[in-house]
């Protein structure tokens, strides 16, 4: 099990003219759900596609044209709620969520206001030195995206591509329990993680497939436990929406911000208006969109083109059983089976991929020194051009070799850098490579033995020095690894030295 201090959330406090003031953050976060079709057509979800070619009849608003269901985005939402160890509602419903844009062709938004499809859940977010918070899910509903306007091709006009409307999303909103701008980064990066790990969401935030509303208000030192213990949330403050936040650094800077924004106006003797703002990161400033709507200015009602949604509880189970290791419990057991330190644990257990990779490479071999040539060899090259891990010249194969080949005593550590650089750049099979090339470390005690002579024999000025200070013994063993080419093994070169000069 992971090694985890429990805390409650330590709120950033941020100093003002009138006093100390803590920050309350919620997050609302829209993930696009991973499958080939939209929520309710049949319409592709590919990404690039030409403007305007993924749209289907439903999707463009025509008349008499009905939803149906997409069986595939139901059973990724209950997957995903049960990866976030969430309640899973057998009944749900959709409503229609009434308003007016020009990318929402169909003047509503089919949501889920009443009856989501997942409750209340959890996230784990570590916050180093071995801290952790619980951030409650309160719900997960499933609904469609819109399209998107485009202003910045034409000076007089704006124009519109509906490939993204009807794209099924899951919005899943966390309670108020956030309490600094590193910590709702943090959250975003874990549920991230997780839905990666379940393959019900890329997460790319680059393409928008995974995006925040960040809510944010400011309160004085006591309200926060005030609002727990009653549940009335006019303790919190009056709070701000932060919309469509695709960066983990923005979501910190813009939440920097805002906090400061509304401190400044209430210190000033002002309010704060519920709205929705914009975060401009150029000028790292946020600035007003529109007022906050309320539901009821939605005029939310049961969609009537859609039944209730009803599943059986078979059909979830069968979904539960089919659930992969997720990132907290496999890194406790990378942790447990093969040694690894937290740090390592969680850098091999960020992605799907690097996790795979890893335990390919650490199959019946020594786990810390699988690890560590993942970590610094393999990922250090991979980051310094830009590659990952899909794109690794070097297969999980091929470093697994390397590394048994060192365990052996075959190579040395030198040796194993060498005839890595020849594999990712050329390619091969490690061990026929080291027998070509003649690059097996030399154990023959007698050969090092008498190239060990041969140094000392050739520097007696050097042997008086490192007799008065045994730390320059290290020279001569530099100087026996360089007459054998790097091919001799340093725990014995070390010992003969040691022996030889009678230190």
């Amino acid at each position: 099990m992971l090694d985890l201090t429990y805390d409650a959330p330590k709120p950033k406090v941020i100093a003002g003219a009138t006093g100390d003031w803590e920050l309350v953050i919620g997050l609302e976060v829209h993930a696009q759900v991973a499958t080939a079709a939209k929520l309710f057509s049949g319409a592709s979800t590919q990404f690039g596609a030409e403007p305007n070619s993924n749209v289907a009849f439903v999707d463009a608003g025509m008349p008499g044209m009905l939803p149906v269901i997409n069986e595939g985005c139901v059973a990724q939402a209950v997957r995903t709620g049960l990866g976030l160890k969430a309640e899973i509602n057998l009944w749900s419903a959709f409503d229609r969520k009434n308003y007016f844009y020009p990318d929402l062709p169909q003047g509503y938004q089919i949501s889920q206001l009443y009856h989501p499809i997942v409750g209340e859940g959890e996230v784990l977010v570590e916050m180093g030195g071995g801290a952790a918070r619980l951030v409650r899910i309160e719900r997960i509903h499933l609904e469609q995206d819109a399209g998107k306007s485009i202003h910045d091709m034409d000076p007089a006009m704006s124009f519109v591509d509906l490939n993204r409307t009807g794209v099924a999303l899951m919005e899943i909103v966390s309670r108020p329990d956030i309490r600094g701008p590193e910590e709702a980064a943090a959250y975003v990066g874990k549920l991230r993680q997780i839905l990666r790990y379940l393959g019900t969401c890329d997460g790319n935030m680059q393409n928008g497939n995974l995006r925040a509303d960040v809510n944010v208000s400011v309160c004085r030192p006591g309200d926060y436990e005030k609002y727990q213990a009653t549940q009335d949330f006019s303790h919190l403050g009056t709070r701000c929406e932060l919309k469509n936040m695709n960066s983990m650094r923005f979501i910190q800077m813009a939440i920097d911000y805002e906090a400061r924004r509304q401190i400044a106006i209430l210190e000033d003797g002002g309010a704060v208006v519920q709205e929705t703002r914009l975060y401009d990161p150029d000028r790292n400033e946020t600035r007003s969109m529109r007022s906050k709507e309320e539901a009821h200015d939605y005029r939310y009602f049961p969609d009537p083109d859609l039944l209730p949604l009803e599943i059986e509880q078979a059909w979830v189970d069968d979904i539960a059983a089919s659930l992969p290791e997720l990132p907290d419990a496999k890194k406790a057991r990378f942790m447990g089976d093969f040694g690894l330190s937290d740090y390592d644990a969680a850098v091999l257990t960020a992605e799907v991929a690097n996790a795979a990779y890893f335990e390919k490479v650490a199959e019946g071999r020594d786990g810390k020194l699988a690890a560590n040539w993942v970590i610094n060899e393999l990922f250090g090259r991979l980051k310094k051009e830009d590659h990952s891990i899909e794109e690794s010249p070097v297969s999980p194969e091929q470093l697994g070799q390397i590394v048994g080949l060192i365990t052996k005593g075959d190579i040395s550590g030198k040796i194993a850098k060498d005839l890595f650089e020849i594999i990712y750049t050329e390619g091969g099979d490690p061990e026929a490579i080291v027998e070509a090339r003649g690059m097996k470390q030399v154990t023959d005690t007698g050969a090092i033995e008498a190239a060990v002579d041969a140094v000392i024999a050739e520097n007696p000025a050097q042997v008086e020095k490192a007799k008065a200070n045994p730390k320059l013994a290290g020279w001569f063993v530099g100087q026996v690894m360089k007459a054998t080419g790097g091919k001799a093994n340093p725990a014995a070169v070390n010992d003969l030295v040691t022996k030889k000069l009678g230190l």
